[in-house]
């Protein structure tokens, strides 16, 4: 099972856009507090659009709170690692592991990351930014997991119109 974990979130479009992702891909969600805005489903429905019902997520007073409550293997995404996600070897599809991302303005707390250090992975970019996205980094890294796993339960082709809607005139 792929858990996306939020390091304290501080901006509710980009949780609302990952509640999405999560809804799409079903991973679960953990958001661990304190967060940069107040929790309500009005505030991320906008960005989650409906699909907001269909997100398995859990919150958490604090980190230590949040490692208390799950096993797995860890690993951390940081424009401080060293190594792209890409090393990551995802394949094992009965390990339960958890992507952890930080909050958008200063990322997972450095005392986390050094004990961690080789967990921590980065996405490489070039020269001309600090960092992407956070919710460009969690689809991105959530789909390498699940394209190394073949797309587990996922369907490959759209329900609503059939695998056969393009052939059709």
């Amino acid at each position: 099972m792929i858990n996306i974990v939020l390091y304290e979130p501080e901006i509710p479009e980009n949780t609302g856009n990952i509640m999405r992702t999560c809804a799409a891909t079903n991973a679960k969600l953990h958001l661990i507090e304190p967060f940069g805005f107040i929790f309500d489903m009005n505030r991320l429905k906008r960005s989650g659009v409906n699909y907001i019902d269909k997100v398995d997520y859990s919150t958490y007073l604090d980190y230590e709170d949040f490692l208390s409550k799950n096993k797995g293997t860890f690993y951390y995404f940081t424009r401080y690692g060293t190594k792209p996600y890409s090393d990551i070897d995802f394949s094992n599809v009965d390990e339960p592991i958890y992507l952890i991302f930080g909050k958008e303005s200063t990322g997972i707390p450095k005392e986390i990351l050094h004990n961690n250090i080789s967990k921590c992975y980065r996405i490489p970019t070039s020269d001309n930014v600090r960092a992407l996205n956070l919710s460009n980094c969690v689809a991105l890294v959530t789909y390498e997991a699940l394209r190394q796993q073949h797309f587990p339960n996922l369907l490959l082709s759209d329900p609503f119109k059939g695998e056969d809607y393009l052939k059709t005139e």
